[in-house]
């Protein structure tokens, strides 16, 4: 593929399961990262729901990533996210541990040895700089940093806990190089210049975008503050 999902610095849109990301919406945001990512030459990500993601994989050619997925093998597993089934999909890899579907840490660590033996690519959420390192020790290929208090809302996490994204950036330096991404609050290409300030090599966004009256000068704008 065109794309290097592990190159940074990156934006990833996370469409979570509002109705302006699913179905034929998610199809039309993740055109507009497409059209926004060729227009900057720098690399965005999308995170769509289990529904969405054969259709958005095959029309686009940016990374697409699941929201979730589960460490069980195929088989009698009903209602598993099995990773065999999104790679099928066309999934570059997956966001794991997100607050919204939170993980414990023997399903965390076993999920990401598994997104690497089949060649997937696997993002740990972490609530900050403590859980940054721990979920470290499980070598995902890249870590995202996001008080859960400040998701959904209008003030960064760059502007209001500025330490955590500093912490947790050497937090994680000290198990790994592997980069860090911060998320929560962002919505102005000044959080995430901010943010790349303190060391994050890309932003985790949602709503900032996905809820946006225009998502692609929203992502462009956004984009704008990555260097």
């Amino acid at each position: 593929m065109p794309y290097n999902p592990l190159r940074t610095p990156v934006l990833v849109v996370n469409f979570k399961a509002y109705k302006e990301s699913t179905g034929k919406n998610a199809l039309k945001l993740a055109l507009l990262a497409e059209k926004a990512s060729k227009k900057t030459g720098k690399q965005v990500m999308v995170a769509v729901q289990p529904t969405d993601l054969r259709m958005v994989a095959g029309k686009v050619k940016i990374p697409v990533l699941a929201q979730h997925a589960d460490p069980e093998r195929q088989g009698a597993h009903t209602g598993s996210v099995t990773l065999e089934a999104i790679k099928d999909a066309g999934a570059t890899g997956t966001l794991l541990n997100h607050s919204e579907k939170r993980l414990s840490d023997n399903v965390l660590a076993e999920t990401i040895r598994r997104c690497k033996s089949l060649g997937l690519l696997a993002i740990g959420c972490a609530s900050d700089n403590v859980r940054a390192a721990k979920v470290a020790s499980y070598h995902p290929h890249m870590i995202a940093v996001e008080p859960p208090e400040l998701i959904g809302g209008r003030i960064s996490v760059s502007q209001a806990r500025p330490e955590i994204v500093e912490r947790s950036v050497k937090s994680v330096l000290r198990v790994s190089r592997m980069p860090v991404l911060c998320g929560a609050g962002i919505h102005m290409a000044k959080d995430v210049q901010d943010s790349v300030r303190l060391g994050a090599k890309g932003v985790l966004v949602a709503s900032g975008i996905v809820k946006a009256k225009n998502p692609y000068r929203e992502m462009l704008a956004l984009l704008e503050g990555l260097s």
